[in-house]
């Protein structure tokens, strides 16, 4: 039987102990809303430069790789990816082939990992990214996030979840934002909840302040409505175990016909 999607009660305002605003920017290359019209995308030694740039411990490393375009600010992102490796020292990226879109043109997929202990308590961050990027032949000028979700987790053993988000959904459409736990609860009491992430709110870092809820059915289950004009929306999600915690965003791509929900 599937679970039933109770309204939650909210306990009381938190914030997570790491920024939840900081699991946006996990990947460094953040932005892309509505998708530009790419032209040539980089070349294999354009990308193997841009792996070994964002894994530099140098603070201007990105600045020859890159020109502000479409979906790309190259201040603002050599700023976060400043701020990740401060919260993560360890952070590595890595750059890989993605799937191919429609048309034929190349993505690449693009990962994090990193921890940090504070308090006694050991956090791992790990963040995906599928992008669509561009070049003028000499520079990286342009990008569009095709898919996007961050996940971070606290205690010894980290708590396995499952993100049952959408990539891409309708204009207008209702859809389910669930996460679950992939292990029973077994009488643990567990609290949750989810809220909408600005685009100020990305821009700036700024973690939300959320609403937890008593938990039922083993996990966080939601029903939303999409916008009406495309675009996006990024769900930050907060979880609440005996075990530990598990903070998530999830970027859902907006569009406006069903050819669009599969780039």
């Amino acid at each position: 039987m599937a679970p039933s999607r109770p309204l939650n009660a909210p306990l009381h305002p938190v914030r997570s102990p790491e920024r939840l605003g900081a699991l946006l920017v996990a990947v460094a290359l953040a932005g892309g809303g509505v998708a530009p019209v790419l032209a040539a995308p980089p070349s294999a030694a354009q990308l193997q430069a841009l792996e070994s740039a964002l894994n530099s411990s140098s603070d201007t490393a990105l600045a020859g790789l890159l020109r502000a375009g479409p979906g790309l600010d190259p201040a603002q992102l050599e700023s976060r990816r400043r701020l990740l490796r401060q919260q993560f020292p360890d952070a590595r990226w890595q750059l890989s082939t993605g799937a191919q879109l429609r048309d034929g043109q190349p993505t690449v997929t693009l990962r994090v990992a990193g921890t940090r202990r504070q308090g006694g308590t050991t956090y791992r961050l790990e963040a995906e990214q599928q992008l669509a990027l561009q070049s003028d032949g000499t520079r990286i000028n342009g990008q569009t996030v095709l898919r996007e979700r961050s996940l971070l987790r606290s205690g010894d053993k980290p708590l396995p979840v499952s993100l049952l988000i959408p990539d891409a959904v309708l204009t207008g459409q209702r859809y389910d934002v669930d996460v679950i736990f992939d292990e029973p609860l077994d009488g643990a009491l567990a609290a949750g909840g989810i809220t909408a992430i600005t685009p100020q709110q990305q821009a700036t870092m700024d973690s939300p302040s959320m609403e937890l809820g008593a938990l039922g059915g083993g996990g966080l289950f939601k029903t939303v409505k999409a916008p009406l004009s495309p675009g996006s929306q990024t769900w930050a999600v907060l979880l609440v175990h005996p075990d530990g915690i598990v903070s998530a965003t999830k970027r859902v791509r907006v569009v406006a016909d069903r050819q669009s929900l599969q780039p």
